[in-house]
């Protein structure tokens, strides 16, 4: 599917309706119907100015960051013309900042939660300035999974009836819970999707109620693609343990060692502000006015639900995320300690050699003392009689030492 910096979605009921826009028509030919005819492509301009609210629904209104900055004024007009509200200048200026960590934030007309993804790294990392590194993880040392792990911002602005977002160019998440939602509105032929729906994600399943269901759903999907990228940290930090605990690999890579363990410690904060956003979110909702209907009660209760599923799922990255410091920290600890206990065994062999060598190099000592009478010096037999105690005394010194286990090989 042709990448597209904005897309607007209308979604009524069940039914999801997507304008189609200038540059877009062979996104809008896989999305339509078996046999229907594309529509005509708007400018996204054109498409902002004549996107109107549905009778009994509400809007998506999906925008790259690049795009937002391009259009942030026709965005504004859209926004005051279907909503009644514009966006303050400090929450644009949030959207538009790329180091911005995850947070949320709420007016008396819409609420504000930006919410750093973790997944491969894709292009919007090439227009970064080099002041602006920390989008991305450190892009030397470490497992090569890790320097490919792009931590971007994604905003999210929660109207009554419009739900905008601001993305990365390269967001797949979006592009992906599209032809889902499409799929589930019917907008989508089956074999027309170019993106084949993941069954994981209950929540990603159905047409979303409101705004903020919508807002919740696709969050959800960006807290699970991180699971696509555990199997391979994993099995890379998996790679390092087994090269550090090697008894004879000589491990030297030790600067890369510790950005690599910077970078988790960098992974354990953004989840840490992933977490905290949410939980902030669950209070604002927890402090919504009571509902008037039962079915507004039915909806604001699974608000709370979908809610609390995020949050639990941000708690399982987090608890991998430590899970994965801590054996980094616990297998150099245990790379040291190896170290430590070699050479103890090879200063332990020393130390048998040494005190097997001693008594024999105390004989040949008192037989090359200059006296001139000294017991077997001036007998035939005497240096064969000096050579058999020297060598019943070695033997002794053997069994008693290997007796007392000095000069057992450890088991490896």
């Amino acid at each position: 599917m042709v990448e597209q910096s904005l897309r607007i979605f209308t979604i009524e009921g069940s039914s999801v309706r997507e304008t189609a826009l200038t540059g877009d028509q062979e996104a809008a030919r896989s999305t339509a119907p078996a046999g229907a005819n594309a529509t005509p492509g708007l400018t996204p301009l054109a498409a902002l100015q004549q996107v109107r609210l549905p009778e009994h629904g509400y809007l998506w209104i999906a925008c790259a960051r690049a795009q937002f900055e391009a259009l942030q004024a026709q965005l504004q007009a859209t926004l005051q013309a279907l909503t009644g509200t514009q966006l303050l200048d400090l929450h644009v200026a949030d959207l538009l900042n790329q180091q911005l960590p995850s947070r949320y934030d709420f007016t008396s007309q819409y609420d504000l939660l930006v919410f750093r993804r973790l997944e491969a790294g894709g292009k919007e990392a090439a227009s970064v300035p080099a002041g602006q590194a920390l989008a991305y993880l450190p892009a030397r040392g470490g497992p090569p999974i890790l320097r490919r792990i792009d931590t971007s911002p994604v905003g999210f602005v929660v109207l009554d009836r419009v739900l905008l977002t601001i993305h990365p160019t390269d967001f797949t998440v979006r592009d992906a819970y599209a032809a889902r939602l499409l799929a589930a509105g019917g907008s989508m032929a089956p074999a027309a999707s170019s993106i084949s729906p993941d069954s994981r994600s209950a929540g990603a399943r159905g047409v979303p109620s409101d705004p903020a269901d919508m807002m919740l759903r696709i969050v959800n999907q960006m807290v699970d693609s991180y699971l696509d990228l555990r199997r391979d940290l994993t099995h890379q930090l998996d790679h390092w343990q087994i090269e550090l605990l090697s008894p004879k690999a000589r491990f030297n890579n030790w600067s890369a060692l510790l950005r690599a363990r910077l970078s988790l410690h960098h992974l354990d904060e953004i989840c840490e502000d992933q977490r905290s956003a949410v939980q902030d979110w669950i209070e604002s909702l927890k402090a919504w006015p009571e509902a008037d209907t039962p079915l507004n009660q039915r909806e604001h209760e699974l608000l709370l639900v979908r809610s609390r599923d995020v949050l639990e799922h941000i708690e399982r990255v987090v608890h991998h995320v430590r899970r994965l410091e801590q054996n980094a920290e616990a297998t150099v600890q245990m790379h040291f300690n190896a170290q430590s206990h070699r050479t103890n065994e090879i200063m332990r062999t020393l130390t048998v050699l040494t005190a097997i060598f001693l008594p024999l190099n105390l004989i040949a000592g008192i037989f090359g003392m200059n006296f001139d009478f000294i017991p077997l010096l001036h007998q035939s037999n005497g240096f064969w009689l000096a050579m058999v105690a020297m060598g019943l005394t070695t033997v002794l010194l053997v069994v008693f030492f290997w007796r007392k286990r000095y000069l057992e090989r450890s088991a490896r």
